[in-house]
């Protein structure tokens, strides 16, 4: 035996097998899969009931009934692993052309400060809500990031810099769409018995509802003025988005001090959604003309590529912890988002 060869059988070193990538069918099916499942929620979302719901929410309904009626699709783990991760971090990119940063800066300031007030409120009182009812402490985390900024798209950019599992950032948007879209049908039916003004009920539904698409469907009863003022102050608190992350960066990064294995990576998607939101503001219409169409196109994918990530997230959700996990930072939400609506109300 050669030199060479008596060096490889006597290593120590256990001979580590070889990574090798996913075939391109499980890669591509699992990614397919969760589109599918996706468009299921498309087709759901359009039922009496889960039209206020949504196609998100719908989807990840499906997804978790299918991991917990079905088990786990294993064949398809490196594609669906690709939607819940990269898809989901795609879509946020994209996310940014939603916000136009020049609108906020030239009319949002006030509501800005506002909007910052909120963000500040609704994470410390539900987090605060959670620790004294012994939540989970990330799921508590998330849906009180979630309600004070910009729902599901908050949550899954605060998930990976907290390092939260899969389960729980599904979790933590499911309850998000639950309770925005319960919210957002008791303002459309309180809005004909408030003395307020459109202005003010657009104000109103802005800083304190959780989804963009949750102010959308509230303030439109409200007319025109009501819609267009409620988003305004909808896309302060997603301006604001990107500071928060970087805030949470600081105090993980202080957290960990002293561990070693504690690393805290770069959420370079970040740099992604402010560079789109850039394009978005101050390119594409004032340098490049753009179709309304091509903009509802881009907004349509952002949709369907998020769909898609939260069901990759969703096929992860196991009921039975379901069960023990999720009622009370539901709880905790809940009043949080009841306290927010009535500040919120008085300092319009």
């Amino acid at each position: 035996m050669g030199a060479h060869a008596r060096a490889l059988t006597t290593s120590k070193e256990p001979i580590q097998p070889e990574k090798k990538p996913a075939p391109l069918g499980k890669w591509a099916g699992g990614i397919a899969f969760t589109f599918l499942i996706a468009f299921l929620g498309f087709l759901l979302a359009k039922a009496p009931g889960f039209d206020h719901v949504g196609q998100l929410a719908s989807a990840i309904v499906i997804a978790v009934l299918y991991r917990n009626l079905l088990g786990y699709p294993e064949f398809f783990r490196a594609g669906i692993k690709f939607s819940s991760k990269k898809l989901l971090r795609f879509a946020i990119i994209l996310y940014g052309l939603k916000l136009n940063i020049g609108t906020v800066l030239s009319d949002g300031l006030g509501l800005l400060i506002r909007d910052a007030g909120v963000i500040i409120f609704a994470i410390l009182l539900t987090v605060w809500l959670a620790r004294l009812m012994k939540a989970d402490k990330n799921i508590s985390l998330l849906v009180g990031v979630g309600t004070g900024v910009c729902g599901a798209a908050a949550i899954a950019a605060i998930a990976p810099i907290i390092k939260s599992k899969d389960e729980e950032t599904a979790i933590g948007v499911g309850i998000i769409a639950l309770v925005g879209t319960i919210f957002a049908i008791i303002y459309t039916i309180l809005r004909p018995i408030l003395p307020l003004t459109d202005v003010e009920y657009g104000i109103w539904s802005g800083i304190s509802l959780h989804e963009i698409a949750h102010v959308a469907m509230a303030a439109a009863p409200g007319g025109q003025d009501a819609l267009a003022i409620g988003l305004l102050a909808k896309l302060g608190r997603v301006f604001l988005l990107v500071p928060l992350c970087f805030v949470f960066m600081y105090l993980m990064r202080k957290k960990n001090t002293g561990d070693n294995n504690a690393k805290i990576e770069f959420p370079w998607f970040l740099i992604g959604f402010i560079i789109m939101s850039v394009i978005g503001s101050y390119i594409l219409g004032p340098k490049i003309p753009v179709s309304d169409g091509f903009m509802n196109g881009v907004a349509t994918l952002t949709t369907w590529c998020l769909t898609a990530a939260m069901v990759g997230l969703g096929l992860n959700v196991s009921l039975r912890d379901l069960r023990t996990k999720a009622l009370k930072p539901l709880i905790a939400m809940g009043i949080t988002s009841i306290i927010l609506s009535v500040l919120a109300y008085f300092i319009i």
